[in-house]
């Protein structure tokens, strides 16, 4: 059995999670909602997104997303 990527954080971390923005179509990664299609479960910091993930709505690499304030 795998576990998913950020499991195990707990819900005041998952509420204080960041947000990165796909500089192309908007998507939104949130830290706390991850991107459980992909594998990447809730509480995946972005950091720990692996460097080939692509944006789910278009197809860009990491380096097309810029963190949200």
């Amino acid at each position: 059995m795998t576990q998913e990527r950020g499991a195990g954080r707990n819900e005041s971390e998952l509420a204080q999670a960041g947000e990165w923005v796909c500089n192309v179509c908007g998507y939104v990664y949130s830290e706390g909602q991850g991107c459980p299609a992909d594998g990447i479960g809730p509480g995946t910091p972005w950091d720990q997104v692996p460097s080939d993930w692509l944006c789910p709505d278009c197809g860009v690499g990491k380096g097309d997303f810029t963190q949200m304030d």
